[in-house]
Order: structure tokens, then sequence, then C-alpha cells
């Protein structure tokens, strides 16, 4: 009886101790491995949301890997209001179905659950929200954007984007996005940087056309150059909202200025309605997507002479304003327009603008 208590002692003791053991190797593995620490997540099929110094980032669907088919050098310039399905679905297309960045200074993921559960058809969606100039420089940035396989320019205040953009590393990141074979867009403040040349509203509104046709060499007509480097879009200026909010007489007083200042004889104003979308191919050859019968619309001054003074009102003759619709297209090598919605002759004097 005796040697069968020994037995089961023994046998608690070396249990006891075995216990022991595993105990002390669980706290050396806690003490061994450190606390996790946040990173950016770019690899993951969860929705993400993490916030660094100067931006936000967000993620949804599997980022990691390419694109499952082969992307295609395009563009997509959207007029605003309500985004054009069929429009994105092309997009999406040139993207090869993988991974869509969205750009935007502010906002936030609104646009996942639109392009990941609504369309579809793709690996994953990221958006970058940029609070600052600083932000257009970091490393991590700079990664998500030469992965992306299609990078879209939010709308917004086109202000933030040459403040925070221009001259950058982003900025060259975009060019050589493009370059690179992958399809880039806009709608509203993101079309309106696409073109080499851009309205930047930095005097903190939207000029409206009376004011810039009454004084075309005002502190309101904030005109940039040098942001963007497309080679498709060298010698255009867009603009966003084009009926709705009357835009015509500024976008031909952003030409007339930029072809005297320039000294360029072909400087072309694209304007795009709202709920519509021109979409460019790589051939330069461009088509029209709306939703609610909007156009898109090409503005050429066929002299390149105009009577601009500090102070005083624009006049110019001879502008062919051309509407597209979705029968329409359009070659951005030549800018010879097939089967035109509508055409008129716009004549500016002493500031009023008149169409025939």
């Amino acid at each position: 009886m005796q040697q069968i208590v020994r037995s089961e002692f023994m046998r608690f003791v070396i249990a006891f101790a075995a216990l022991n053991v595993a105990h002390a190797q669980a706290v050396d593995i806690a003490v061994a491995v450190p606390e996790p620490v946040a990173t950016p997540v770019i690899n993951s099929a969860a929705p993400q949301h993490r916030h660094s110094a100067g931006y936000d980032y967000y993620s949804t669907g599997d980022t990691a890997g390419g694109a499952p088919a082969l992307t295609e050098a395009a563009l997509l310039l959207m007029g605003g209001g309500t985004d054009v399905d069929a429009a994105f679905r092309w997009f999406i297309a040139k993207a090869g179905g993988g991974h869509v960045l969205i750009l935007r200074a502010s906002g936030n993921d609104s646009y996942h659950k639109y392009l990941f559960d609504e369309l579809g058809g793709i690996a994953s969606v990221e958006t970058l929200v940029f609070h600052d100039r600083g932000a257009a420089s970091d490393k991590h940035v700079l990664e998500i954007i030469a992965h992306a396989d299609g990078i879209f320019i939010a709308g917004g205040d086109q202000a933030n984007y040459i403040h925070d953009w221009k001259g950058t590393p982003l900025a060259a990141a975009l060019d050589h996005h493009l370059a690179a074979g992958k399809p880039l867009g806009g709608t509203s403040a993101g079309l309106a940087i696409l073109g080499h040349y851009s309205y930047g509203a930095l005097d903190g509104g939207s000029v409206e056309s009376a004011t810039a046709l009454h004084d075309p060499l005002g502190s309101e007509v904030t005109l940039e150059t040098d942001f963007l480097h497309l080679p498709m879009l060298d010698s255009v200026i867009t603009d966003s909202h084009f009926s709705a909010r009357k835009r015509l007489g500024r976008l031909i007083v952003f030409v007339a200025r930029i072809a005297a200042q320039e000294k360029k004889s072909r400087i072309y104003g694209i304007g795009i309605d709202e709920n519509t979308a021109l979409c460019i191919e790589a051939n330069g050859n461009a088509r029209i997507y709306s939703g609610s019968r909007g156009r898109a619309w090409l503005v050429m001054p066929q002299h390149a002479a105009s009577l601009l003074h500090s102070g005083k009102p624009l006049s110019i003759s001879d502008i062919r304003i051309v509407g597209l619709d979705s029968h329409s297209g359009l070659d951005f090598k030549t800018f010879a327009v097939e089967q035109p919605a509508s055409s008129r002759t716009g004549n500016v004097n002493n500031g009023e603008l008149s169409q025939h």
C-alpha cells in the first residue's frame, strides 16, 4: 500500500514539475515577443483604416499581388456630380480588374462600397486622404501609388491638390503611372488638374463666367501649368460641372488667356457636364458616357489673337464650340470630332458672349 502511495505521489511531483516548466516557457515567450506596432497595412483582405502623419489610409479587399489582367493606359475625365457606372466599369477594365486607388484631400473611403461591392470586378480599393504637403513625399504613400493598377482623383478643392502635390514625388508618380500603361482619372476638382494647364481656384473661390469675361487678367482667374504632364492633354485645360454652373464663358477666358500668354495657336478647352464622362483610349480616341444625357464640350478659338488688358473685358471672335454626346467621337491627336451633337460659333465683345 505504501508503495502505491509513493508511486502516485511521484507521478504528481513529475506532473507538477512539468506544469511549472511549461508556465516558465510561456512567460519567457511572452517576454521575448514585443507588443504589436501599428504599421501600414497594404496586404489584408479585411477593411482597414489607418491614420498617419499627414494622411489617412483606407483599404478594402486583398491588396496583395498584381492585376488579374493586363492594364492599359487610359484617361477618365468625369464632370462631377453623380458618378457614371459605365465609365467606371471601363476604367476598371483598363486597370485589369486589379487595385484601384482613390486620391483625395478631404472626405473618407466613400468610394469603396460603390466600387468594390456595387460595381465589383476588382481585387481591392484603397484611398489616401492627404492633409499636408509632406505626405506627397512619404515613402509608404509612394509605395501604395506605385502598386496601384488604376488611380482616380476625387472631387473637393483643386487648390489643395495644387498646394500639396505640385512639384512633389507624388506628381511625378502620377505621370509615371500613365506612362507605365495604367489608367488615370478624376472628377470635379480631380478633373480640373488633369490637363497640362489647370484652373487652380487659388484665391479661395470659384470664379464665375461673368467675372472672368469682364476681367480675364484679374486675380480671380488663377491658372496653373507644369503640374501633370499627360501626353494626350498637353494642350488642354479642363473644366467640370459645365452646363449646370454655366462655365462656358470662363473656359473661353481660360483658353484665350493661355493662348496669349503661351503664344500658342492651339489651346483646347474641355468642359464636361455633371454625371458625364469622357473616356480616352491609349490611341487618343475618346467617347462619351453619360447617365443624364450630359455632354462634353470642346472649346477651340480659331484665332489666338484676343484683346487682353488688365481690368478690361475680353474681346475675341470666332470661337468654335462643339458638343459631344454618346454618339460622338473625339481624336485627341488631332482634335477632330466625329458625329458632333452640336456645333456653334462664339464671339466675345467687350465681355459679352454671344453664340450662333
